[in-house]
């Protein structure tokens, strides 16, 4: 997975780094709350970790900047703060759960093994983006008419879509929307699938364009 870690603390930042790159994850770091908004928007990542006090923005401001853009990726708000409004607080901002500090590393890591297993699927859903619809349930793409999806097409589509206006290097398609015993896919069958969704968009009328050449980096505008 690649998580996104914002923590101000530079002794606690380097050892949650460390302990989850050990754990086989890639972190990106960001020391305060519009670097991370910066990340966030240029990145695709799995997980968000934020602590909530943190200079230039809070982790409540960086996280409402983000939701505003339509990022739904899952987020974890660190804090010291033991009031239950100021949880509240988090979740209502669009936080999908909180650990206070002091906050015990294994269970940190055993949250993020739980996301892991959880992410191997991508959620049905019936996804709205610019002009189109993709129903992943039953894999339809709708504008001005509709078509259907193969199974990967649905879900190579769901996770641009959930990551739009990103640039997505062939590597973050496959790792995301492949599964993991397909091991002879590579950046030539991204390329194929990219090439069938731009077909099908055009045959629905959809304003909605993948931009990028065959070796990547792909992105999803409307």
């Amino acid at each position: 997975m690649h998580i996104l870690l914002a923590e101000d603390e530079a002794q606690l930042s380097r050892v949650l780094k460390l302990a989850m790159e050990k754990s086989g994850y890639t972190v990106d770091a960001a020391a305060d709350g519009q670097q991370a908004v910066d990340l966030a928007k240029k990145n695709a990542y799995d997980v968000m970790i934020f602590d909530i006090m943190m200079p230039k923005k809070t982790g409540l401001e960086a996280l409402r900047e983000i939701r505003a853009t339509g990022d739904r990726t899952y987020v974890m708000m660190l804090t010291a703060m033991t009031e239950v409004d100021d949880k509240v607080t988090g979740l209502d901002a669009g936080a999908d759960d909180y650990m206070t500090k002091p906050f015990s590393l294994k269970e940190l890591l055993a949250r993020l093994r739980s996301l892991e297993r959880r992410n191997e699927e991508l959620d049905d859903d019936v996804l709205s983006f610019g002009d189109l619809t993709v129903d992943t349930n039953e894999q339809t793409l709708e504008s001005n008419n509709s078509i259907s999806l193969t199974s990967k097409e649905s879900r190579l589509l769901q996770y641009l879509i959930l990551n739009a206006n990103k640039q997505l290097s062939s590597d973050d398609l496959l790792n995301h929307t492949w599964d993991d015993d397909d091991e002879s896919a590579d950046a030539e069958d991204v390329w194929f699938t990219i090439s069938y969704l731009r077909r099908k968009l055009s045959s629905v009328g959809s304003t909605v364009t993948i931009s990028g050449e065959k070796d990547g980096p792909f992105t999803i505008t409307a």
